[in-house]
């Protein structure tokens, strides 16, 4: 074959494989996006169940116009930027602005579409689940300052009334009336308590280990001084230290931020010199999120599970590129790099990303415009008065306050509060977009599942006689006998100590890496949750669209490698597994 027939031949081959890719797009079912009712049902109302942050507010927190709301749902559906400056009277004290709005109607060039994805309608003004989950965040709140360490085993009294409130509360947590929780028997306890829903969240610490740990620097730093190694660099896992001070529970500073003004720039949520540690409570955790660029917990998952050699799929094996692992026939030459190796992962985990945040911003604005918990407290905080001016609300909310009002005293103690406005991690509070689904979750969920693809999710976590840490692949129990000649280990996990300061390991159970990413995914969005800017819904439904989304863009990186038989096994959040590429 001539030069030219060459390339004649890659070029229709190049084509064909680009057509697959938008055919096998095309094929995928497109969802008909539903929302729970609550924007149309209570307009009369003024838009009270809808996100409003930003547009000008009175004195009970409600909407000034409710046409405000329409000139904003107008300029979200019309999909130009500019409407949004020109077309939507906002509050003449905004100072902050609204966050890619128009995002959902863009297109991009592999993976589902924006808008080929969905999530179920969030939990409505009035139900059970949505008591539950707003009874949840108050908790959290109560909870801000507590120790990781307590939301484990039989917990401290602080974290065992919490659970006695919440298993109060007339919900089903089996997922029968709603979203399911992690639970013993239909109950939580303070192991499973604010945990997530996937397989491993509830095993061992709290907080992930891919949060903590680093990983084994020859001649540098070891996994317990939480360093990882990037490249050249070192990427430090502790944390400012932000001061045990809530947020948002004045009224007046209430309304000043819901009009969109900017308190933020003061950072008063960390003292002159705030100092760093690694994560030890609720309020670690949201410092975390708050701060953080979105991807880069799963690129230092990445990064740790490559440092410390941790087994690829199975089916890597026989890849081109990929040596078999553990075989006793001699290792290929080739080893994996730019095709199936450590830059190609790199890569997909961090451009899954972007994705993620196009299809969730079209469920944000242009479908469920979901109100934040800070806005929902707020009409709790005003229900007498709401309910006065509109009786089409039928006594939800006051409903609403009485059912949680345990929990809202719980928040109110431990902030000193004296209202009923959710206290605030963040001093400007949520960001300027609607609550549903949540930009971190869905992130979570699409770069977990490509992490999950990549790497055997059934490797444990060891330490070894040598005091190094892996995750490996274990066919059998530890080795303890100090006359036996084979390498002897352990399963723990990493755990700060007192000072906050180090880590040190602690004997314990199996820590897979699907369990740790499970955790992963869950640790950043429950975060969230954590500061008061999300619910749980938000959490559960966006790590599953974003688990969609990345299984879109394997099953068309699959076409694209001819002489592979490119099959993954992906464990999902649901606890089932996806094969991606079987021919």
């Amino acid at each position: 074959m001539s030069h030219a027939q060459s390339r004649q031949s890659r070029i229709r081959a190049s084509i064909a494989v680009r057509t697959a890719a938008a055919q096998a797009a095309a094929d995928r079912p497109h969802p008909i996006h539903v929302a729970n009712g609550d924007e149309q049902r209570y307009a009369s109302a003024k838009y009270l169940m809808s996100f409003t942050k930003g547009l000008e507010h009175d004195m009970n927190g409600l909407l000034v116009r409710g046409e405000d709301f329409e000139a904003f749902r107008s300029a979200i559906d019309n999909g130009r930027i500019d409407a949004f400056s020109t077309d939507v009277p906002s509050a003449p004290t905004r100072q902050r602005r609204w966050e890619a709005p128009t995002a959902g109607v863009v297109f991009d060039l592999q993976g589902p579409d924006a808008q080929a994805v969905t999530m179920a309608p969030a939990p409505a003004l009035g139900s059970v689940e949505l008591a539950y989950e707003l009874a949840e965040v108050y908790e959290l709140a109560a909870l801000r300052d507590e120790p990781l360490s307590t939301f484990e085993g039989a917990g401290n009294g602080a974290v065992r009334a919490s659970v006695g409130r919440l298993n109060a509360l007339p919900y089903k947590l089996d997922g029968s009336a709603g979203r399911a929780r992690t639970n013993s028997n239909g109950q939580l306890n303070a192991q499973n308590i604010f945990r997530g829903s996937s397989p491993g969240t509830d095993v061992g610490p709290y907080v992930s280990q891919f949060m903590l740990m680093g990983n084994d620097v020859p001649g540098l730093k070891i996994a317990s001084d939480g360093f990882i190694q990037y490249g050249a660099q070192l990427i430090d896992q502790r944390v400012p230290i932000a001061l045990p001070t809530d947020f948002m529970i004045i009224d007046t500073d209430y309304l000043k931020v819901q009009n969109g003004e900017n308190p933020r720039p003061d950072l008063k949520e960390f003292g002159p010199n705030p100092g760093r540690r690694f994560i030890t409570t609720p309020r670690d955790l949201a410092t975390y999120v708050h701060i953080d660029q979105l991807y880069q917990a799963y690129l230092n998952a990445c990064l740790i599970l490559l440092s410390m050699g941790a087994p690829f799929d199975p089916s890597f094996n026989n890849l081109s590129g990929r040596g078999p692992i553990g075989a006793t026939r001699q290792d290929r030459a080739a080893g994996g790099f730019a095709l199936f190796g450590g830059p190609h992962i790199l890569s997909l985990v961090t451009e899954v990303a972007t994705r993620a945040l196009k299809a969730v911003r079209y469920q944000k604005f242009n479908n469920h415009i979901r109100l934040r918990p800070e806005a929902l407290g707020a009409r709790i905080h005003w229900a007498d008065e709401i309910e006065q001016r509109f009786p089409c609300l039928e006594d939800r909310l006051s409903g609403l306050r009485k059912m949680i009002g345990p929990s809202i005293n719980a928040a109110r103690a431990a902030s000193g509060s004296s209202t009923d406005l959710l206290p605030m991690a963040f001093k400007e509070g949520s960001p300027m977009h609607p609550a549903y689904g949540a930009g971190h979750a869905t992130v979570a969920g699409a770069c977990v599942t490509i992490l999950k693809a990549f790497f055997d999710t059934d490797a444990v976590l060891v330490m070894d006689d040598a005091g190094r840490s892996s995750f490996r692949r274990v066919d059998s129990q530890p080795q303890s006998n100090a006359n036996s000649n084979s390498e002897s280990w352990m399963t723990g996990s990493f755990r700060p100590r007192k000072n906050k300061d180090e880590l040190k390991w602690v004997e314990g159970p199996c820590l897979t890496v699907e369990g740790e990413l499970n955790k992963l995914a869950a640790n950043i969005s429950i975060g969230r949750n954590m500061a008061g800017v999300h619910y749980f819904s938000d959490y559960y439904d966006s790590v599953r669209m974003g688990e969609e989304i990345a299984i879109g863009m394997l099953e068309e990186q699959a076409l694209c490698y001819p002489t592979d038989s490119f099959v993954l096994s992906v464990p999902t959040f649901d606890g089932g597994v996806r094969r991606i590429g079987a021919r």
